[in-house]
């Protein structure tokens, strides 16, 4: 059997300057009832402080609010930016978050992304990636119940632990962003961790996803361990319409903005293959999908074609198309997409296919058996007739 693929959402989220602040975070809530409804497994939510366009800071608030709308849906920190917290105050919250919803939180580290959230905070971005892994390894080590003495030049911590445990055993299910550097993979290899590869439908010579994936399986094996593709996540920019004119068409509503803020912060690390491009460009180099769900479809067979098997396809959200649109999109999706490459409906298939090849045998006992039952109920009637004349 097949790994089954599953569906989600990586939110950063892109809302343009030109919309009210508080309804574009609650249409984000908005929109994960949406896909919690509709089946989807997973959504990520980012963490950022400056630039304007993405505009939540704290993804805990906003995952703990969201969990209290949803049911199944998991919710993932898409991501803490580790050198921003001090690791005693990160764990805390998560294991805090991996109560209040039961254990749906999953926890994606990163070492922080828009350059200018980092020079706002008066931190060095050459610094960012030993920092994450300072902070990662504290973390593990108050996740697993330790008290922690340490000082770096950055956070110090005197006999800290953490006062509750992890609702999930040993502890909440970890990610780690992988855009261009090798450090992801590396992480994620050394530990056995998840990753989170948001460059993964980059175009251009860099083949970031592959060649992050190989450094995390080469450092896996140098550990002992083995990378589990179940928890290899690609994120990709999709919008879906019932045809290719229409998808492009609703495109119009946002794309040029979200364009246009990528430009303005001299696209970071990562999201170099959008600057400057056109929709169609990008479209045809395989960076987005904006078409039907047959076009959806052809692109997550690329994506197997050229990676193999991985466990989960996170729809970048982007606003390129108005709000009801979106969700339709994000209907189409789960409704063929997600039976397409699952084989979802093979049964049924087989099941159509017995039904009409043996359609003549059904049919003629069907008929054969209506009528014997009309032929019966002559024969009783006439019988009752019989006997009321004797």
């Amino acid at each position: 059997m097949t790994m089954r693929l599953r569906s989600g959402i990586f939110l950063a989220p892109f809302h343009p300057v030109n919309e009210d602040p508080t309804l574009c975070i609650q249409r984000d809530m908005e929109l994960i009832e949406h896909l919690d409804r509709l089946g989807y497994d997973e959504a990520w939510i980012g963490e950022h402080h400056s630039a304007g366009f993405e505009i939540i800071a704290s993804p805990e608030l906003f995952i703990a609010a969201v969990a209290e709308r949803t049911r199944r849906i998991k919710l993932g920190t898409g991501v803490v930016s580790l050198p921003y917290h001090n690791p005693l105050m990160a764990a805390n919250r998560i294991i805090q978050l991996d109560h209040q919803t039961r254990g749906r939180i999953m926890f994606g580290i990163g070492p922080g992304l828009l350059p200018s959230d980092a020079f706002s905070m008066g931190i060095d971005p050459s610094v960012q990636r030993t920092r994450m892994v300072e902070a990662l390894e504290v973390i593990l080590r108050l996740f697993q119940g330790e008290r922690v003495t340490i000082k770096t030049d950055w956070f110090e911590l005197v006999d800290a632990t953490c006062q509750l445990r992890p609702f999930t055993y040993p502890y909440p299910e970890i990610a780690v962003a992988s855009s261009v550097t090798p450090s992801g993979g590396k992480l994620a290899g050394k530990h056995g961790f998840g990753m989170l590869c948001v460059a993964a439908t980059q175009a251009g010579g860099y083949d970031a996803l592959g060649i992050n994936w190989e450094i995390a399986q080469k450092t896996a094996a140098e550990h002992g361990r083995t990378m589990d593709p179940e928890r290899l996540r690609l994120v990709g920019p999709v919008h879906l319409a019932e045809s290719r004119a229409q998808a492009f068409e609703n495109c119009k509503f946002g794309f040029e903005q979200w364009q246009g803020y990528f430009s303005g912060i001299s696209a970071v690390a990562g999201r170099e293959a959008t600057e400057n491009r056109s929709l169609s460009s990008l479209v045809e180099e395989g960076v987005a999908v904006v078409g039907t769900p047959d076009d959806a479809i052809a692109q997550i067979r690329r994506l197997q074609a050229k990676q193999g098997s991985f466990g989960c396809f996170l729809q970048l959200a982007h606003n390129w198309a108005n709000f009801e649109q979106t969700r339709k999109s994000y209907e189409l999706w789960q409704r063929y997409v997600v039976p397409a490459i699952n084989d979802t409906n093979q049964a049924r298939a087989t099941a159509l296919s017995w039904a009409r090849d043996n359609k003549e045998r059904f049919i003629g006992a069907a008929m054969s058996a209506a009528m014997q039952t009309i032929q019966k109920h002559h024969e009783e009637e006439t019988a009752k007739t019989a006997s009321r004349g004797n």
